[in-house]
């Protein structure tokens, strides 16, 4: 019994460990949004001017705005096509099914910045400007792949045959994908899609290959004032605590349906 529980003191003082790591950058970063102070160590009091200040930043608006108007784009797109395209790989042969899924995973695996370059070359070879339509481009092959993984495992466990079945009944193809097997993949599309606005948000390598120079996000932004030696806005610990506050929330959110959509369901 001594063993055993010291075995699961170790256990959970690792995770502890592991989630202090994890989370305390963060921590210190959500502290310190709620103090002017230019440098992070010296606190000036409570003050909510960093999130004053940020919105009369013209740049850090112009950023954001830019980097969410790209993230949701793509993954509205990315979400579209990448639930196609894992319904139709999931319908494949056994040979096709292999080959599609092994040719799926190769960009996930692939170093970024080899997928910014052919892409740079690609645009470049056919004489297309960079503009916000190359950017939309490259994040959206960036998160496809992501899309995939996500709805695949909902539909290895549907019912294989309920599309067939669904036909059988009078169903067009259209419809029996609409009404039959797009429910059943829900929550799986829904995981692609917060992947994919996640995965946005914070590129670097991509974006900076693909965009228009004229066109800054976040992570464009921020390498720009850091490249030259230059001291980051204040207000940038405002916009990011305000960031990880939205991601939380929407984490939150999903949990709390995915829970209820499992309480829901009929027990066998």
């Amino acid at each position: 019994m001594k063993k055993k529980s010291l075995a699961g003191f170790i256990q959970k003082f690792y995770v502890y460990i592991v989630l202090l790591v994890m989370y305390a950058p963060i921590l210190v970063l959500i502290a310190f949004s709620f103090t002017d102070t230019k440098v992070i160590g010296t606190w000036n009091g409570f003050s909510l001017k960093l999130y004053a200040s940020l919105f009369k930043n013209k740049d850090i608006m112009d950023a954001t705005l830019n980097t969410f108007v790209v993230a949701f784009s793509s993954a509205v797109v990315s979400t579209a096509l990448g639930t196609l395209g894992a319904v139709g790989i999931f319908y494949s042969g056994k040979r096709a099914k292999a080959l599609l899924e092994g040719m799926g995973q190769i960009p996930i695996l692939n170093a970024e910045i080899v997928t910014a370059l052919s892409l740079t070359i690609l645009f470049v070879f056919f004489g297309v400007r960079f503009n916000f339509i190359t950017l939309l481009i490259g994040h959206v092959v960036l998160t496809i792949p992501f899309v995939v993984l996500s709805v695949r495992p909902k539909l290895m466990q549907m019912d294989p045959n309920i599309y067939e079945a669904a036909m059988d009944l009078g169903a067009t193809p259209n419809k029996a994908l609409m009404r039959v097997v797009l429910p059943e993949v829900i929550p799986g599309v829904i995981s692609g899609f917060i992947l994919s606005v996640t995965l946005s948000l914070d590129d670097y390598i991509i974006t900076a290959f693909t965009r228009d120079t004229a066109y800054q996000t976040l992570s464009t932004y921020v390498y720009g004032i850091t490249s030259k030696r230059g001291a980051l806005p204040p207000s940038l610990r405002a916009l990011t605590t305000m960031i990880t506050l939205l991601a939380l929330a929407v984490l939150l959110i999903a949990n709390f349906r995915g829970k209820n959509a499992e309480g829901r369901k009929p027990k066998r």
